[in-house]
């Protein structure tokens, strides 16, 4: 999910949340149901929802196993958390940037349904 979500970041998630377009969900994985695993959905079919994740070079989405079905669909996530600093990092700039970042929501969309960057860029 790079570039939206990086190693060691943590989610806080909804259980049995409704589910839109462009929601981060966790789902259990079609093929080994043990493993769950953190994509985007992106639309509805008729076997469940479509899912891809943020990183196009990385095909363990629906291109490799097909719409997902709504139970397996676990929770949606609504925030990201990153992680602190590691200690020799934590100079006052490092804590200022991190502060800065460190919650976001990870919804793509934001106002009119337009993806933030370029809400942010038209005005």
């Amino acid at each position: 999910m790079v570039p939206t979500l990086n190693p060691g970041d943590q989610l806080v998630v909804q259980y049995g949340a409704s589910v839109r377009p462009g929601d981060v969900v966790v789902l259990r994985h079609p093929f080994r149901q043990d493993l769950l695993i953190v994509k985007r959905a992106v639309e509805r079919r008729d076997g469940g929802w479509w899912v891809t994740g943020d990183n196009p070079l990385v095909e363990n989405d629906s291109r490799e196993f097909g719409a997902v079905p709504d139970e397996l669909v676990v929770a949606r996530a609504w925030m990201r958390l990153r992680p602190l600093p590691q200690a020799g990092q934590r100079s006052a700039g490092a804590l200022l940037s991190w502060a800065a970042s460190a919650v976001r929501p990870v919804r793509s969309s934001g106002l009119l349904g337009l993806p933030l960057s370029r809400r942010l860029r038209a005005r």
